[in-house]
């Protein structure tokens, strides 16, 4: 199956160097380019690609505006955030914009497919350098959830398994402290996700520290 990405980014060198890398995968495929947010918003609309990755400054409107457009509707393409900056106020911002993932653009071209392909699968990135600090301090900054009757619709499993994923543990890490398949842990997940209205594993790690159950 082929990944379609779409790249949002005023710097054509930028663009052109990330075309290079993806289209040379054999399953991924660079479908579409923008230089400002608005035409982000415009391809994305038009082409669905399965991943866009999105630059955050950039004219007319900026990647987390586009973001937030975007990831508003119904089977919304996935977005990683693509920036030079490393600072906590642009993950707090991806975060809320509805981000999939945020990855710095000098990480190594195989971080870059890496990204596509987890994000493509249905998973959340945080580029390296994001610890577990940055999401703790953002969901002390986040508004908390006016009704936490929703944690009753887990079973104990998968509120077992949702603590764990707070720790930053991948499916097979949990897999190997719970004693389950792989599998299995992953259904977990997907359950946990779809009861609690989530849409990734970064909103799970976020509903998580406002709730306390990193702890």
């Amino acid at each position: 199956m082929t990944i379609t990405v779409l790249l949002a980014d005023d710097q054509a060198m930028v663009r052109t160097g990330f075309r290079l890398i993806l289209d040379s995968e054999a399953d991924i495929t660079v479908v579409g380019e923008a230089d400002d947010g608005e035409r982000a918003v415009e391809l994305t609309h038009r082409l669905r690609p399965d991943v866009v990755l999105m630059d955050i400054q950039m004219p007319r409107m900026d990647g987390l505006e586009a973001t937030r457009r975007l990831t508003q509707e119904p089977g919304a393409s996935r977005i990683v955030i693509l920036t030079t900056f490393e600072r906590d106020d642009y993950v707090f911002q991806a975060l809320r914009a509805g981000a999939s993932g945020f990855l710095l653009k000098n990480a190594p071209p195989e971080e870059l497919v890496h990204a596509v392909h987890t994000i493509a699968a249905g998973n959340a990135l945080l580029a390296p350098s994001v610890t577990r600090r940055v999401i703790a301090d953002y969901a002390k900054r986040a508004p908390r959830p006016e009704n936490t009757a929703v944690l009753d619709r887990l079973t104990g499993r998968e509120s077992e398994v949702l603590r764990l994923v707070a720790t930053g543990m991948s499916n097979a890490e949990i897999a190997a402290a719970l004693f389950l398949g792989e599998g299995t842990v992953k259904t977990h997940v997907s359950h946990l996700l779809t009861k609690l209205d989530l849409r990734d594993r970064v909103q799970a790690v976020v509903f998580a520290y406002q709730n306390g159950l990193n702890k």
